[in-house]
């Protein structure tokens, strides 16, 4: 089975700081896997290479398809989505003053087909492909329990569902990968319960693969089906959970923190 994301070797420096330093990391397509590490060591930086924000200082960044691997390093945030790599961000980046349906619609934009003549003039089949669009979007937003709030401004949304929201408008770039960078910063107990049967729910049903950052032990344990650990920029262990629950290196990169909680 090819792998939807192979790194190998990636390394990014900033200046005289070495911030990752040779990680290697792939996942398998329909697979739920957790990049966990303490404060610092790396972890976002590590995504921002992979989704084009940064380019990586060495190795390489593989996205396999029907033709065989592509190296995506160097490529814009935009060209790396339409390979299949879909991001969120720890810091929720909305369009407050849009409509949740406007959210959503955003991220299809990389699908579809109109020009900038009918963008300008709005021709037949302009409108047609983003009536299209909206409906597809709507259903993406009835899969995470949004529906009724279509219409709301963003901005107006509970916490816990601006987040979900931002994973719908990553939904609608038909990615082959999610890569969510901390979902359940800042929810409550009861919303990240929720959060982890949304994220299973989405891999079942959209068939495709997912790559976490979190700091929620419980949810990393209770939902990755294998686990890489950072610290200092370095890869410093990867299993399933119960192998890296019981890792002596993990366990003093956490400085003795109970990862089970």
């Amino acid at each position: 089975m090819e792998n939807i994301l192979e790194v190998k070797g990636l390394t990014m420096d900033f200046g005289g700081l070495r911030a990752v330093d040779s990680v290697d990391l792939y996942v398998k397509p329909k697979e739920i896997v957790a990049l966990i590490g303490p404060n610092g060591a790396g972890k976002t930086t590590f995504f921002n290479c992979v989704t084009g924000i940064y380019t990586p200082t060495k190795g390489d960044i593989l996205v396999n398809s029907n033709r065989g691997g592509v190296r995506i390093n160097g490529f814009k945030p935009n060209r790396v989505t339409e390979r299949g790599l879909a991001r969120t961000f720890q810091n929720i980046r909305l369009f407050p003053n849009m409509t949740v349906l406007e959210n959503v619609m955003i991220g299809k934009h990389c699908r579809l087909s109109a020009k900038i003549f009918g963008a300008l003039f709005r021709d037949k089949k302009t409108r047609a492909e983003e009536l299209k669009a909206a409906q597809e979007c709507y259903v993406i937003l009835e899969k995470l329990g949004l529906e009724k709030t279509c219409d709301e401004l963003a901005s107006n949304l509970p916490y816990g569902d601006q987040r979900k929201l931002e994973i719908a408008r990553a939904l609608a770039t038909e990615p082959k990968m999610l890569l969510l960078d901390e979902p359940a910063a800042g929810m409550n107990p009861q919303e990240t319960v929720d959060l982890t049967h949304l994220i299973r729910m989405i891999r079942d049903t959209e068939q495709i693969a997912i790559l976490l950052i979190e700091h929620d032990m419980k949810l990393v344990m209770n939902l990755s089906e294998r686990i890489y650990v950072m610290d200092h920029g370095q890869k410093i262990a990867d299993g399933t959970p119960v192998e890296i629950r019981n890792n002596p290196e993990v366990i003093k990169a956490y400085l003795g923190e109970d990862i089970d909680a």
